[in-house]
C-alpha cells in the first residue's frame, strides 16, 4: 500500500534542533503497517492474520477474528495542526509517516535529537500483546504474537539495531509458549518484553498464582529480559456514571502506575528474583517518593510493612525503574528515588510527546542539575537496564 499524507493536516517540516543531551527514550509507539502481518504467519493461518479494511466511513481500521480495532493511529498525532487533532487518527496518511515506518522513524529521531527509543506496539496488539493472547483461536494468537516480533526484528531492529531497543510480547495465556517466546526473543537480541500492568484485569492468572506466571518470570531472569509495564496495558481505571472517561484516565496515570508499582512490588517476586527488572511507563515519578514514604512509614510505625528480611524500599529501588517526560515539579525527588532508577521518554507520536522539542524541554526543566545526573536520567540508566549501546560521546559534558 502506498500511503501518500495530507498535507493540509500538517505543520511545516521542523529543522533539526540542537543537541545538548543524549537521550534514549524508553516509552515511544509504533503504529504498525498494514503489511506488518504479511507473510509471517504459517499459511494455514495466513489468510486469518489481522488486516486493514476499510470502512463505510472511509476510515482505516485493523480487523482481527471479526472483530473491528478502530485505534489504527493510537493517538498518533505527532506534528499535525493543532486544529485538525482529534483523539484517533483514522487513516495512514493522517499520520507522519515516522509512525509506521523506520527509516523515517530514524529521521524524526534525528530531528528530535533522541539517540535510541523502545517502541510499545500499538492497538491490534494491545501494548502487551493482550489482543493475541486473548484470541478465540489460541494457535493464531500464538502464530500472530511472534508474526509480531518478527516484523519488529526485522523491519525495525535490524536495520537500526543502534537506535531501536527491541523490546517484544509474548503469548501470555500459555506459560511455556510464553516462555518459549520469551527465549526465542532474546537470543536475538530483545531487551524487553510488554505485560499488562495487572494481568488478572486481562483475562489472565493474577500474580499469586504461582504456576502460572513463576516459569515466565523467571525466564526474564534468566535472560536479563526487563519487564515493561505500559500505562492502560490492563485498561483504563474506572470512572463514575457520567464522568469524562478519557480526561480521568489521562490525569490518573500516575495514580495508575502507583498501583501497579505497589501490586508488583507485594507480590513478592522482587524479592524472590533481586536481578528482576521492572520498568514502569508513562507514569511520570511525581508518586514515586511518596510511596516510598509510605513503604518506610509501614515499617517503621505500623509494623505491618511485610516480614521480608529487607526493607521493601529497598527492594523497590533496586528492581524498579521509572520514566517522565519532565516533572518538573517532582524531579527535585529524584534523590529520594534514586537518580539511577529514573529514565526520560518522548512519547512519540502521542499527544503529550515532547518531539520534536524534548532537547528544549529537558534544558527548560532540568538544565540546573548537574551534568553528572543528566547523562544518568537523560540515557546512561536506560543503556545499562537495556543493555543497548551509547554513542562515543555521551552528553552533556562535565562543566
Amino acid at each position: 500500500m502506498t500511503i501518500e499524507l495530507d498535507a493540509d493536516l500538517f505543520l511545516p517540516e521542523p529543522a533539526p534542533r540542537e543537541v545538548k543531551y543524549t537521550v534514549i527514550s524508553v516509552d515511544d509507539h509504533v503504529c504498525e503497517p498494514p503489511h506488518t502481518f504479511e507473510g509471517r504467519l504459517p499459511a494455514a493461518l495466513q489468510d486469518r492474520a489481522p488486516r486493514i479494511v476499510e470502512t463505510d466511513q472511509g476510515h482505516q481500521v485493523w480487523e482481527f477474528e471479526g472483530s473491528r480495532h478502530f485505534q489504527v493511529g493510537m493517538n498518533a498525532i505527532a506534528g499535525r495542526r493543532p486544529e485538525t487533532i482529534k483523539r484517533e487518527p483514522f487513516r495512514f496518511d493522517q499520520m507522519r509517516a515516522s509512525c509506521y515506518d523506520v527509516e523515517a522513524r530514524v529521521h524524526d529521531m534525528d530531528i528530535n535529537g533522541v539517540w535510541a527509543a523502545v517502541n510499545f506496539p500499538s492497538q491490534i496488539t494491545g501494548f502487551s500483546g493482550r489482543v493475541f493472547f486473548a484470541a478465540e483461536d489460541a494457535e493464531l494468537g500464538l502464530a500472530c504474537t511472534r508474526a509480531w516480533n518478527d516484523w519488529l526484528y526485522e523491519e525495525w531492529y535490524e536495520p537500526h539495531p543502534d537506535r531501536i531497543i527491541p523490546v517484544g510480547i509474548t503469548f501470555l495465556a500459555d506459560p511455556s509458549l510464553a516462555v518459549e517466546e520469551i527465549l526465542r526473543n532474546a537470543a536475538r537480541g530483545f531487551t524487553g518484553i510488554s505485560f499488562p500492568e495487572r494481568p488478572h484485569d486481562v483475562g489472565l492468572p493474577s500474580l499469586w498464582d504461582r504456576d502460572h506466571w513463576d516459569p515466565i518470570l523467571e525466564a526474564c531472569v534468566e535472560t536479563e529480559t526487563v519487564v515493561s509495564l505500559h500505562v492502560g496495558s490492563s485498561g483504563m481505571q474506572s470512572s463514575p456514571p457520567g464522568s469524562p472517561p478519557f480526561e480521568l484516565g489521562a490525569v490518573l496515570f500516575g495514580a495508575q502506575s502507583l498501583r501497579t508499582a505497589a501490586e508488583w512490588l507485594y507480590s513478592g517476586y522482587p524479592v524472590k528474583h533481586p536481578t528482576l527488572k521492572i520498568a514502569l511507563s508513562e507514569g511520570g515519578i511525581g508518586w514515586v517518593a511518596m510511596l516510598i514514604d509510605r513503604l518506610d512509614n509501614l515499617v517503621d510505625r505500623s509494623g505491618y510493612g511485610g516480614d521480608w528480611d529487607e526493607r521493601p524500599a529497598d527492594v523497590f529501588r533496586r528492581n524498579f525503574w521509572f520514566c517522565t517526560l519532565d516533572d518538573p515539579s517532582t524531579i527535585v525527588t529524584r534523590h529520594t528515588i534514586g537518580v539511577e532508577n529514573i529514565m526520560v521518554e518522548c512519547d512519540f507520536p502521542h499527544g503529550d510527546g515532547t518531539w520534536p522539542d524534548t532537547q528544549a524541554v529537558i534544558e527548560r526543566v532540568w538544565g540546573d542539575i548537574p551534568a553528572r545526573e543528566l547523562r544518568m536520567m537523560c540515557s546512561e540508566n536506560a543503556a545499562e537496564l537495556y543493555r543497548h549501546p551509547l554513542p562515543a560521546v555521551v552528553l552533556p559534558l562535565d562543566d
